[in-house]
């Protein structure tokens, strides 16, 4: 059941590609097809290719709150994802990006990490978007 849901939700579609490119960067990234394709593609690529701008926005706006050392790679991995919608897919609603992330976090962390990711990913949103709350 968990492998179903983890192939249908395109949000835990993007954290397995963005895991597995952060394991292993010189494997190639195979974009199945799926319903929602272009928007993996799109965020993973888009994560991918701002991954600096998106970490330094990320250590000087929230760099008190995670700590690189004890955050796990699965937990760094969906903040980038999240941080790289709320500041260039401007068109998905704050809410929306939060509810979906931590929703597909439930296949891959426990409910303490979830609580720690849902407080930040509200910080960071308030933080992205200021406009849009």
């Amino acid at each position: 059941m968990i492998q179903n849901e983890s192939n249908n939700n395109p949000r835990a579609i993007i954290i397995q590609k963005l895991y597995s490119y952060k394991i292993n960067k010189d494997a190639p990234i195979v974009f199945p097809r799926h319903r929602y394709k272009k928007y993996i593609k799109d965020v993973v690529t888009g994560t991918i290719e701002r991954d600096e701008l998106i970490k330094n926005f990320a250590e000087s706006k929230l760099g008190d709150y995670i700590n690189n050392k004890k955050t796990e790679l699965i937990v760094k991995i969906i903040i980038l994802a999240a941080l790289y919608e709320f500041m260039f897919m401007h068109k998905i609603p704050i809410k929306v990006v939060i509810n979906e992330y931590l929703k597909a976090s439930s296949l891959f962390i426990g409910e303490k990490q979830k609580k720690f990711l849902n407080a930040i990913l509200d910080k960071a949103s308030k933080i992205c978007r200021v406009a849009d709350i």
